[in-house]
């Protein structure tokens, strides 16, 4: 059996630091201390997946990167394929849901401003989060399946938004030419920031507008 001064002691060795979830209510000190240690498991598994691939990384090295023990991370995620589900599929809606915004803003407006918008938008994500751009590229096929059609639908979704507003702008192209021009500016964005590192952030970001617009007929 285990006594109060070994518990102590796990306690102060961060063994069992974390608060159970039968005693959380929204709002208190408790519910936000675990709402933040999830923030940061979620940004160590974007590091480490990253950098070493899904398949790489154990929950063991979730729990060391944030200084909490494997056993704890099961207190947050049901599993590493449950991190990178959060991952992936949050930042699928984050880039839907924020073309969805940018459209509806500018809906009786010019088709060019919107444009503009979403590139902004979306170099701005790209630059901001490169290693979710490496993780998705690579670890997608990890998912489970329904949520690999869950990021595939959204993605069609974004895709299909861009797509529409550069067919208003560009009216003598297709929405399929309009399709194939959007891909390409996505793929030019997304690889750009993770392989320009040696180039200043300030420069990374104005030349893939530029080139953005270029590629869209908007410069």
């Amino acid at each position: 059996m285990r006594t109060i001064a070994q518990g102590q002691i796990e306690s102060a060795e961060g063994i069992d630091m974390e608060p159970n979830d039968s005693a959380e209510k929204p709002g208190t000190s408790r519910a936000a201390a675990k709402a933040a240690r999830r923030e940061q498991l979620l940004e160590v598994a974007k590091t480490l997946y990253a950098r070493h691939g899904f398949h790489g990384v154990r929950l063991d090295d979730l729990g060391k990167g944030a200084g909490i023990s494997a056993p704890a991370v099961y207190r947050h995620f049901k599993s590493k394929e449950a991190v990178l589900e959060e991952l992936l599929v949050g930042i699928s809606e984050y880039l839907n849901s924020g073309g969805e915004s940018i459209v509806a803003r500018h809906e009786d407006g010019e088709a060019a401003s919107a444009l503009i918008e979403l590139i902004d938008f979306h170099v701005a994500f790209a630059m901001s989060e490169p290693e979710l751009i490496r993780i998705q590229d690579r670890d997608l096929a990890a998912l489970p399946e329904a949520s690999r059609r869950m990021v595939r639908r959204l993605q069609r979704s974004y895709v299909s938004q861009w797509a529409e507003v550069v067919s208003r702008a560009r009216p003598a192209w297709s929405l399929d030419a309009a399709t194939v021009r959007v891909h390409a500016v996505f793929g030019m964005i997304n690889s750009t920031p993770y392989q320009a590192r040696r180039s200043s952030a300030e420069v990374v970001g104005v030349e893939l507008r530029a080139a953005a617009r270029a590629a869209l007929g908007i410069a």
